[in-house]
């Protein structure tokens, strides 16, 4: 196409101008090039793979991840309300104005006095009618402040919400840790996958051009060239489908970390030698009881319930003391006429302070709404303890499932590695003989091929160890890294000390 450009002149540096003869130089070739690129969305570049280990993978979803992200912001929430649960005991004050009009005008009546005449110093009565203006105008103040000793269980239960949301917190963050190293190693799994499947592939296309030259040279028959044909198309969508599971994988774990679903990694291979660790299961046990997020979350749970249950207790058992205090100043002239300000013209009608201690009596009675509400409260504790019972029970069965499973891959790992080193012997044998000229060149590819699976196999198994202990850190709380990062013997057995 560039080229087609060029022959119409498209891409020339001097043009000439119709008439004047002149000659105007054109934009310089690059320039249009990446116009061009720019205009039509060609990229110009490849993406390049961004290098990321399992940590930095855990630090950057730690920071990135919508999902802890939201998590992070509810024990905010929380922690804003437990530093601010002493404002219960502010009062309630409330402050108002009303202005009103009376339907009908009025007057009132009072006596005055008059001097009597001829008399000095002595002083009589006398009738005296008042009109009352229409419009009034008269305020409101009420402070008021009851208090009781759920206030002070409604604080404490406050305290434990903010911590149970700390320890929500803290299981999510387990969770997307977790969920980021297993992915981080099952992507490593699939891309040592693949190689395998292309190199399947190629040795598949080396037996059928081989076929080929025998079939060619009348050394086989028109069936085993087709043969071998059909055998390699038929790997090609197995490469297809492994292929697509670690694209979409990456596209997974790029959004896990915040990042745009199309970036791509260049993951750090896994080390050939895993240390395998001896496990005390009773220990295990015995942390995961009380260490694993789950269990954490439960036992916050049932403490949160209790506080509430003493909360509403102390609401239906206990009287309330309350305080308060009202003014309710009215201007006695018009407020349209008369000045405002004036002097005695605001008056207190009915003002007052109270001190008041009620109880109710409804909780009393066992079948009232309130009492009735506790027993729920004792019902809803009863099954948070049955259902932490079964939590316990159910992380018995899983420590001891998954240290069964680690220990069935330790055993299948030393198994396979004695495959590889017969399938490592079939191979030197192998390009010994050919070498001397006894094997042709793809017996010699199809041993290495059967090196690269049994090589393959022993990774799988030392990826789902990984995995497993990743899930067994996991579940007794520990912080991970403690043992599936663990190398030798020695080391692991001080990790294992040290975390304990």
């Amino acid at each position: 196409m560039i080229q087609s450009l060029y022959g119409r002149g498209w891409f020339s540096n001097t043009n000439r101008s119709s008439g004047a003869g002149l000659r105007n130089q054109g934009p310089p070739v690059p320039a249009v090039i990446l116009a061009v690129c720019f205009f039509w969305g060609v990229p110009l570049f490849s993406q390049e793979a961004r290098t990321i280990s399992p940590e930095e993978a855990v630090d950057l979803a730690i920071q990135s991840n919508l999902g802890l992200e939201s998590s992070r912001v509810s024990t905010t929430t929380k922690k804003r309300k437990a530093n601010t649960a002493w404002n219960v005991f502010i009062p309630t004050v409330d402050i108002g104005g009303s202005l009103m009009r009376s339907n009908v005008a009025s007057t009132t009546s009072t006596l005055i006095p008059v001097p009597i005449p001829n008399i000095s110093g002595i002083y009589g009565v006398t009738p005296y009618s008042v009109d009352i203006p229409q419009w009034h105008v008269a305020g409101s103040l009420q402070i008021a402040l009851n208090l009781n000793f759920a206030l002070f269980e409604g604080m404490r239960n406050l305290q434990l919400e903010y911590e149970s949301g700390l320890i929500s917190y803290e299981k999510a963050k387990a969770q997307l840790e977790r969920d980021v190293r297993k992915s981080y190693y099952q992507m490593l799994l699939v891309q040592e996958n693949i190689t395998l499947l292309k190199e399947n592939f190629a040795a598949a296309e080396r037996r059928v051009e081989m076929a080929r030259a025998n079939y060619r040279a009348g050394l086989a028959p028109e069936l085993t060239l087709l043969q071998a044909q059909v055998s390699m198309e038929n790997m090609k969508p197995g490469i297809d489908q492994a292929e697509n599971v670690l694209k979409l994988s990456m596209a997974q774990f790029a959004m896990t970390l915040g990042l745009p679903y199309d970036t791509q990694f260049a993951l750090i291979p896994l080390a050939d030698d895993t240390a395998f660790i001896p496990l005390d299961v009773a220990d295990l046990i015995s942390r995961a009881a009380s260490g694993k997020p789950d269990i954490q979350e439960l036992r916050q749970s049932i403490l949160i319930l209790e506080s509430t249950r003493k909360k509403t207790f102390y609401q239906i058992y206990t009287p309330t003391l309350s305080l308060s205090w009202n003014a309710d100043p009215t201007f006695l002239g018009d407020p349209w006429k008369d000045s405002w300000f004036m002097e005695n013209g605001w008056k207190q009608q009915s003002g007052m302070f109270r001190l008041t201690l009620a109880f109710r009596l409804n909780g009393l009675l066992p079948f009232s709404t309130e009492a009735q509400g506790l027993k729920e409260i004792d019902d809803g504790l009863s099954s948070l303890n049955i259902g932490l019972a079964q939590a316990i029970r159910g992380t018995e069965v899983e420590i001891y499932n998954t240290v069964l499973s680690l220990e069935q891959t330790r055993a299948t790992v030393e198994a396979q590695r004695l495959t590889v080193d017969m399938a490592e012997r079939s191979y030197r044998l192998t390009e010994q003989a050919y070498r001397a000229g006894l094997n042709d060149l793809l017996e010699v590819q199809n041993a290495e091929l059967e090196l690269r699976k049994a090589r393959l196999g022993v990774l799988e198994q030392q990826f789902n160890y990984l995995k497993s202990l990743i899930d067994l850190e996991y579940a007794i709380g520990a912080p991970f890294g403690t043992m599936s990062n663990a190398q030798g013997n020695s080391s692991s057995e001080n990790t294992m000390e040290n975390t304990k």
